[in-house]
């Protein structure tokens, strides 16, 4: 099933179907169920002038290929915000929660832009892709192109975390097309948690808590590559907390994320 297909579905539907291809360990790989869940947010706004300010997702539990329920319920509209709340249900249990505010522009004297420093990296043609390796790389890394710019790759035993790039969904599993929002999601959350170039071995790293700020909307298509870069703040006890930024080949910022990862190394 198509991309397309499944934003179709929840459109149409309560219950949808999770394609299959994107497993991430024993669970459907998080940056498509974030992408499905925002989809249904935007569905329930049903108003283009109000766009996506930031959201926020728990991964409560593993998420499996199937068929899941989408629940929505708008917490609060107001004249220029709309905060609504979506769950994912499997098995009778909530698996994924979203909430997500959504708003007008309004006229303001106040502007700032403090912007971070935009790493200066070769261009995605300029560097290397990884190549996926059925059976040893997570399934749904297949659906996309990465190129490492800077910093180790997983596994590689560095004493320092952290890594930047380029990444875009792979042409050869997906049509061009317009991108949509559901799409910019999963392509944010390809990139493997700023710690796991510190392993030296094989280990699980799980999302926990997801926070996207979204700065610009996207206007885009779907092979277009998007530059990455994260920094981890703090790693102890099993558990990290990051910051990452994603720029448009523009260098238009387009989003800030936070994340909280589950470490079991």
């Amino acid at each position: 099933m198509s991309l397309l297909s499944s934003y179709q579905q929840i459109e149409q539907q309560e219950w949808i179907d999770i394609p299959s291809g994107w497993l991430q360990g024993r669970t459907v790989f998080g940056g498509l169920i974030a992408g499905l869940l925002i989809q249904k947010a935007i569905y329930m706004v049903n108003d283009a002038a109000k766009q996506l300010l930031s959201c926020n997702v728990s991964f409560v539990g593993p998420v499996q290929h199937g068929q899941a329920k989408l629940t929505a319920e708008v917490l609060r509209e107001g004249k220029s915000v709309t905060t609504l709340e979506i769950r994912l249900w499997q098995d009778d249990a909530v698996q994924t929660i979203l909430i997500a505010s959504f708003g007008l522009q309004r006229e303001s004297r106040i502007h700032v832009e403090n912007l971070p420093q935009i790493p200066d990296y070769p261009t995605a043609e300029q560097l290397e892709k990884t190549f996926y390796l059925e059976g040893l790389m997570p399934e749904c890394l297949q659906q996309f192109e990465l190129c490492w710019a800077e910093g180790s790759y997983p596994m590689a035993g560095s004493k320092v975390p952290d890594f930047g790039g380029w990444a875009r969904f792979a042409p050869n599993l997906h049509a061009n097309r317009e991108m949509k929002l559901a799409d910019l999601f999963a392509l944010m959350d390809v990139w493997p948690p700023g710690v796991l170039s510190m392993f030296k071995i094989p280990a699980p790293a799980s999302s926990l808590t997801w926070h996207i700020t979204y700065l610009h909307p996207i206007r885009h298509q779907i092979h277009d590559w998007f530059k990455y870069k994260v920094v981890t703040e703090f790693a102890e006890h099993g558990y990290a907390t990051e910051y990452a930024y994603v720029w448009d080949r523009e260098n238009r910022l387009i989003a800030v994320l936070r994340q909280t990862v589950a470490v079991f190394a």
